[in-house]
C-alpha cells in the first residue's frame, strides 16, 4: 500500500537501551528533573512516560519529603500502565507499588470512589490510581488544601485546558494557586489544535518542562524503520473502500466512524458484521477471550477483537484479553469506536486505519502512537485516513491535506501548532441513502477556505448562525479597532490575553448585539478570536496585533505560515484518488522544526553573529550541533542562534532568485 508520509529513522537502539538504573533516555531525561516541584513531561506514546513517573514519584516520596503520589489517568483501560512494577530488578532502588485496594480504575461509578479516595486521603498508604473524573469529584470535595505535600499526576495532560470551564484544568489551576503541592504532568498532545493553550503561559512558565520528540523516539528504535501515513479517498460507501486498504497479514486497529460522523452508516453492529465479512468466515467467538475467529480465504485463523460492542460484560473481558497479550499470535486486528486511541498499548499493532477525517491533531498523534511501539519483526507502522471523496478540486483538496501534514509533522516534533480544520462538502451520492449533501470535516466554498478551530461551539440558533455568516468580517473590525483591545495590544505586558479574549472582546459583542444571550454571546466570541487570528496572520495585516490578541507569538505556529511543499502526487484510488507526499525523512524533519523554532526566536544580528564562534566550538567538541531541545539554556540559545543564521541565508537567497 502506497503511503502519503514515509519517515525513515537511523534505528540506533538508543531510545530503548536501558541505563544501570533501568531508564530508558527519555525516563533518565526527566529524573534529571525531578527535583522540580511542578514537571511538564511531553514525549510521544511508547517512550515509557508511565515508568518515568514511577521514578520520579518515588524519589519524591523518598527524598524529597512528598506523602502520597496520586495517579490519574483519562479513562480506566490507562489505569493498568501504572501497576506495581519491579523496578529494583533492573537497577533501581525502591519497587513501584500500587495496592488493589488504591487502584480505583476498576469498574463502578465514580461516586463510591471519591469516599475511596477521600479514605485514601486519611490512610498511611502512599500511591493511588483514578480516573480523571473521580479526581476532579474528589477535588470538588476536599479542596486543594489536603493535597499539601502530596504528588499529583496528570496522565495524558493534554485532557486540561486554560478554559475556565475545563474542570481539569481548574484543579491544577487551585493546586498551582495553593503552591502546597507537587505536580507532574505527562503528555504526547500537549498541542491542542484550536486556540486554547492547555495552560495560561504564566501557569506554564511555572512548569519545569522535558521534552522528548517523535523523532527522537523512533529514531532510537531497534525494530522500526520507518512511519509511513496515507489519506484515502473514496465514493460511495466506506464498507466497499475499506478492502482496500485494509491488509489482514498486518496488526491492525480499526477506528470506525463515530454514529454522528457523515461516513457512519448509524448502524455501528452491521459495519463490524461487514468489516468480519470481508475478512472472511467467522468460525467461533471464544467465550473465554470474547474474541472472534475468523477463517481468511488464505486459510490463515485471524482472532478478532470487536470493542463497539456494547455489552459491558462482553466488552470488559474482550479488553482484559488485550490487557494480557504476550504473543504476537495473541491477537490480529481490533475494531473500535472510540476506544484504543489513547494509552492503549498493543506493541505489535503495526497499522491504525481510521475512517473519517479526524480534525483533531490529538486524536490524530494519539492515534499515529497505537503502531509506532517498536517490537521484534516490525519494521514499518502506518496510519491510515479512509475519507469520503469532497466535492472540491483536487487542487483544493491537496492544499488542506498538505496543510494537514505540516500540522502532523510539527506536531510530532511536539510543537504546537494552530491547524485549520478544514471542511469539504462530500459529494450528493457518497455514504448517503437519501442522496443530500452532509458535511465532512473539510470546507471549500466558492475556492475559499473556511477555516474552523477544533473545539469551537457549533451556532446553537438562527441568530447566531446568522451573525456568523454575515456579521464576521465586519465584528472582527469592530474588535480590533477597540480602544481597549488597542491598548491591550500596545501593553502586552500589563493587560493579560485572557482579560482581551474573554472580557474586551465580549463586551464589544454585547454593545453591537444586546439582543444575544450569554451562550450566543460566547459562540460569537469564540469564532471573533479565531477569525482575528486567521485573517491577521494569513493576510500579513495586524500581526502584532494578532499575536497579543490571542498570545501565541511563542507558543503556537500557523501551519499556513510554513513554506513547505510536501505533496507529491494524486492517484488514483476506486473511484476517487489518494494523495501522496514526497518522502518525509529526518532532514525534512529538521527544516520543519528549525522553520517553527526561527518564527519564534527573539534575537538581533550582532548576538547571532558574536555566537558563531561557541557554535563552531560546540560542534568541535561535541562533535554534533547544539539542540533547540536541551535542557541547558545556553545550549539552547546557540541553537535557535544557528537556525535564524540558517534562516536569514535563506531569506536571502529567496531574494535573490525572486530578483
Amino acid at each position: 500500500m502506497p503511503d502519503f508520509v514515509n519517515v525513515t529513522y537511523g534505528q540506533t537502539g538508543a531510545s530503548q537501551k536501558q541505563d544501570g538504573m533501568g531508564m530508558r533516555a527519555m525516563q533518565a531525561r526527566a529524573y534529571a528533573e525531578r527535583g522540580s516541584q511542578f514537571l511538564l513531561v511531553k514525549a510521544p506514546p511508547a517512550s515509557g512516560k508511565s515508568r518515568a513517573l514511577m521514578f520520579v514519584g518515588l524519589d519524591k516520596l523518598q527524598n524529597q519529603g512528598v506523602r502520597k503520589v496520586i495517579v490519574a489517568v483519562p479513562e480506566r483501560s490507562i489505569g493498568s500502565s501504572f501497576r506495581s512494577t519491579k523496578l529494583t530488578d533492573h537497577g533501581f532502588y525502591r519497587d513501584s507499588v500500587v495496592e488493589e485496594e488504591w487502584n480505583l480504575c476498576t469498574a463502578g461509578g465514580d461516586a463510591g470512589k471519591v469516599g475511596k479516595f477521600q479514605a485514601f486521603m486519611d490512610s498511611t498508604a502512599q500511591v493511588l490510581v483514578c480516573t480523571h473524573a473521580t479526581l476532579r469529584f474528589a477535588y470538588d470535595k476536599i479542596g486543594p488544601a489536603s493535597f499539601a505535600n502530596c504528588l499529583l499526576a496528570v496522565d495524558e495532560f493534554h485532557h486540561a485546558s486554560a478554559d475556565a470551564d475545563s474542570r481539569l484544568g481548574e484543579v491544577v489551576r487551585g493546586l498551582l494557586a495553593d503552591g502546597r503541592a507537587h505536580i507532574v504532568a505527562m503528555t504526547g498532545s500537549y498541542f491542542r489544535g484550536d486556540s486554547i493553550p492547555v495552560l495560561r503561559p504564566e501557569d506554564e512558565e511555572r512548569f519545569t518542562r522535558v521534552s522528548y520528540t517523535y523523532y527522537e523516539q523512533l529514531n532510537g528504535y531497534k525494530y522500526l524503520k520507518t512511519l509511513g501515513i496515507g489519506y484515502h479517498f473514496y465514493r460511495g460507501r466506506y464498507l466497499d473502500a475499506i478492502i482496500d486498504v485494509l491488509d489482514p497479514s498486518k496488526k491492525t486497529i480499526i477506528h470506525i466512524p463515530s454514529v454522528n460522523a457523515a461516513e457512519s452508516t448509524k448502524e455501528k453492529y452491521e459495519e463490524v458484521d461487514r468489516i468480519l465479512d470481508h475478512l472472511g468466515e467467522v468460525v467461533l467467538t471464544d467465550p473465554l477471550t470474547g474474541l472472534h475467529q475468523i477463517r481468511h480465504k488464505s486459510g490463515k485463523m485471524l482472532k478478532v477483537a470487536d470493542l463497539v460492542e456494547d455489552d459491558e460484560k462482553t466488552r470488559n473481558r474482550v479488553m482484559e484479553t488485550l490487557r494480557n497479550i504476550k504473543d504476537r499470535d495473541d491477537v490480529d486486528i481490533i475494531i473500535a469506536l472510540g476506544m484504543a486511541k489513547e494509552g492503549f498499548d498493543w506493541t505489535f499493532c503495526e497499522h491504525a486505519l481510521t475512517v473519517g477525517y479526524r480534525g483533531s491533531l490529538t486524536e490524530i498523534i494519539q492515534i499515529i502512537g497505537r503502531a509506532t511501539r517498536d517490537s521484534p519483526g516490525k519494521s514499518h507502522a502506518q496510519f491510515t485516513n479512509l475519507i469520503s471523496e469532497p466535492d472540491a478540486s483536487a487542487e483544493n483538496v491537496a492544499d488542506a491535506v498538505n496543510n494537514m501534514l505540516k500540522a502532523i509533522a510539527a506536531s510530532l516534533l511536539m510543537e504546537q501548532v494552530l491547524a485549520p480544520n478544514f471542511k469539504f462538502k462530500t459529494r450528493p451520492s457518497d455514504d448517503n441513502i437519501d442522496g443530500g449533501v452532509k458535511i465532512v470535516d473539510i470546507d471549500y466554498t466558492n475556492s475559499e477556505t473556511t477555516v474552523a478551530i477544533k473545539g469551537f461551539a457549533e451556532p446553537s440558533t438562527p441568530r447566531v448562525r446568522q451573525i456568523l455568516e454575515s456579521d464576521l468580517v465586519d465584528l472582527t473590525a469592530s474588535v480590533m479597532q477597540d480602544d481597549r483591545v488597542l491598548r491591550a495590544a500596545m501593553n502586552p505586558d500589563e493587560i493579560p490575553s485572557e482579560v482581551v479574549t474573554q472580557v474586551y472582546v465580549p463586551k464589544v459583542i454585547e454593545t453591537k448585539y444586546p439582543d444575544l444571550s450569554a451562550q450566543e454571546v460566547e459562540e460569537v466570541r469564540q469564532h471573533v478570536v479565531a477569525n482575528a487570528a486567521f485573517k491577521a496572520s494569513s493576510s500579513g495585516g495586524l500581526p502584532e496585533l494578532n499575536n497579543n490578541l490571542i498570545k501565541m507569538a511563542d507558543k503556537f505556529v500557523n501551519v499556513k505560515d510554513l513554506d513547505i511543499d510536501l505533496i507529491d502526487s494524486i492517484n488514483p484510488f476506486q473511484l476517487a484518488y489518494e494523495i501522496m507526499s514526497k518522502s518525509v525523512d529526518a532532514d525534512v524533519l529538521v527544516r520543519i522544526h528549525g522553520a517553527i523554532t526561527a518564527r519564534r526566536i527573539q534575537m538581533t544580528e550582532e548576538e547571532a553573529v558574536a555566537l558563531y564562534p561557541r557554535i563552531k566550538s560546540f560542534n568541535e567538541t561535541h562533535n554534533r550541533e547544539p539542540s533547540l531541545v536541551s535542557q541547558n539554556p545556553m545550549e539552547r540559545r546557540l541553537a535557535e542562534a544557528l537556525e535564524w543564521l540558517r534562516n536569514k541565508k535563506r531569506e536571502r537567497i529567496r531574494t535573490q532568485q525572486a530578483s
